[in-house]
């Protein structure tokens, strides 16, 4: 009897995380399957697949899951999975992070926002969308948004153990971090309990009618960008690194900045922006701005270094970033990017 409630035509229960670098999805990938492997019994693989190990850079992670009496020999990635995980909503603004999830699947996505809201912005009108707010758990048990994410997960795919993640849990953490264990076991456990869910119909309707088309590479040969610059996240002047941001941000008190630049010089991402204008004696001077959030990671090294009372950790409220940005001065650039 199969343990499995779905398999695609080779046999197998697929899964795929949607991430940014910096979230910990490649390793939540890892205990995700081995969880099933050790405790339910099943065969499993898991493995990731990303870019520029940077936080900010896309990372997909893939699960695959069957019957013992099933071999995985497929190691392809998941194209059209049962389930997938959103760490982070900043995705969307380059990724079809819902391609090809089947017609009755699951979108997970880490996500304050309301139900509806999330499906209009998908284009989801089937199957089952799940939001949990991994990251507001995270922050409030000082750990990483991947335990929150493992424990809805492990909500929707209900063939699975929770006893079986705890122990994994404890084995991943309890010899290098063991002060962690608890922590991430606590969040483990709000994210199963706390995930909200909208069904958006069953969609087995639809499995014989809708054909998976793969998507295609925007940037070919005839359509790539001037000089061939990759204008997605992290690898440009465009990037936005707001993903990466594990709850935090620095406050910028323009009132207390002596303007020393210490926090320019560890800023790892410049994210300080100056401006030149005279000074009380009218000589010509580099003034701080302010901060460009759209490149901050939150890694707050900048608070470290600063003399001064001028920035300050806070937790990021919703839009604050946005309405806070101050922009870098990019002349050569418009609005669309090109050089002009």
């Amino acid at each position: 009897m199969s343990i499995l409630p779905q398999k695609n035509e080779l046999g197998f229960f697929e899964i795929r995380l949607e991430s940014i670098g910096g979230l910990g999805a490649n390793l939540a990938g890892k205990m995700l399957a081995e969880a099933g492997v050790t405790g339910s019994g099943l065969n499993g693989s898991n493995f990731s697949s990303y870019g520029s190990e940077k936080k900010g850079s896309p990372v997909k992670s893939f699960v695959r899951f069957c019957d013992p009496e099933v071999e995985i020999r497929d190691h392809s990635p998941i194209e059209q999975p049962h389930v997938v995980g959103v760490f982070h909503e900043a995705l969307y603004k380059t990724i079809d992070v819902i391609s090809g999830l089947q017609p009755n699947g699951t979108a997970l996505v880490n996500t304050a926002r309301d139900l509806s809201e999330v499906a209009a912005d998908l284009s989801m009108t089937q199957g089952t969308l799940a939001v949990v707010d991994a990251l507001k758990i995270s922050v409030e048990e000082k750990t990483k948004v991947n335990t929150a994410m493992l424990g809805a997960l492990f909500r929707i795919c209900s063939f699975l153990n929770p006893d079986d993640m705890r122990q994994v849990i404890r084995t991943t953490f309890e010899k290098k971090l063991p002060h962690l264990v608890e922590a991430n076991l606590r969040t483990f456990d709000r994210g199963y309990n706390e995930v909200q869910f909208l069904s958006l119909g069953n969609g087995s309707e639809l499995i014989d009618k809708i054909a998976f088309a793969r998507p295609q590479p925007i940037l070919g040969y005839e359509t790539q960008e001037l000089g061939g610059i990759l204008n997605v996240t992290a690898n440009s002047v465009l990037k936005d690194l707001s993903g990466s941001r594990q709850g935090y941000l620095p406050e910028y008190k323009i009132e207390d900045c002596i303007n020393c630049a210490a926090c320019d010089t560890v800023c790892p991402d410049f994210c300080i922006v100056w401006e030149k204008k005279p000074d009380k004696r009218g000589n010509m001077q580099m003034f701080m701005k302010g901060i460009d959030y759209q490149y901050c990671k939150g890694c707050l090294k900048c608070i470290e270094a600063c003399p001064t009372t001028a920035l300050a950790a806070m937790l990021e409220e919703p839009h604050y970033a946005e309405q806070h940005r101050v922009p870098q001065p990019f002349p050569y650039l418009t609005a669309e990017g090109v050089r002009s």
